[in-house]
């Protein structure tokens, strides 16, 4: 796979979609694309990938605070829901779809390095602080005997995330299941970050009552696959 475009050629979006990072079949079919666009009109406009980087940390945290701030009033009535969530649907979305774009944006025009790739992470790290943060919030106004314990667990287990997309990429990456297949596609589905965070901007516009059943469901999903992720690394280990 090309890492760069011709030279004496200006890349195109599909340049850029050529070089993402997968991500799986929703992120692919939606955000990957999404991000090539927004890569492309970047390289027009000579920005660098940084820049989208920040705009990335920028959104996905001003969304994630306007939900954090919405869900008592969400939960009381004073607040239409559907607004806030639609907020999030689409906010967190083209918040991931920047996030796309500054790595391909930076491998396409040859401007990736080790500091872009460690800002890329941290700011990562604050979205998906932020995004759970007002999942949880939202949960815990909605239904308020939601337990601490399912809280914490939730953002606990939802970094894996993060820490296993980190780990995907180097000498070191490996997966469980490395079928392309439809069906197998399908279910994993679960472990698309742009299909879960689709899902959890759909809950908040349509059912934010809702909430605690998907904190609880990614819980399980989470941790699940942190105990296989386990088993199947030691199992190699064990073989080396």
């Amino acid at each position: 796979m090309a890492t760069s475009a011709s030279p004496g050629r200006n890349p195109t979006a599909a340049d850029y979609y050529a070089v993402n990072r997968g991500g799986g079949l929703f992120s692919e079919a939606l955000s990957q694309r999404i991000g090539a666009r927004i890569a492309y009109a970047a390289h027009r406009r000579r920005l660098v990938p940084t820049v989208l980087t920040v705009v990335n940390l920028g959104l996905g945290c001003l969304v994630s605070f306007v939900v954090v701030a919405a869900a008592g009033p969400v939960a009381d009535g004073r607040v239409w829901a559907w607004p806030i969530g639609l907020l999030a649907l689409v906010g967190w979305q083209l918040a991931y779809a920047f996030d796309c774009s500054d790595g391909q944006l930076a491998r396409v025009t040859g401007q990736s390095s080790s500091a872009g790739g460690r800002l890329d992470v941290l700011c990562d790290v604050a979205v998906q602080i932020a995004l759970v943060s007002a999942v949880a919030a939202t949960a815990k106004a909605q239904v308020p005997d939601t337990p601490a314990w399912l809280l914490t667990a939730f953002a606990g287990t939802w970094m894996v995330n993060l820490v296993t997309s980190v780990m995907q990429h180097g000498d070191q990456a490996a997966s469980m299941v490395t079928s392309r297949s439809l069906p197998v596609r399908l279910v994993k589905l679960v472990r698309d970050y742009g299909f879960v965070i689709f899902l959890a901007g759909l809950v908040l516009t349509v059912m934010p009552q809702w909430t605690v059943w998907f904190v609880a469901l990614f819980t399980l999903v989470n941790a699940g696959f942190l105990a296989a992720s386990v088993v199947f690394t030691a199992r190699d280990a064990l073989k080396a």
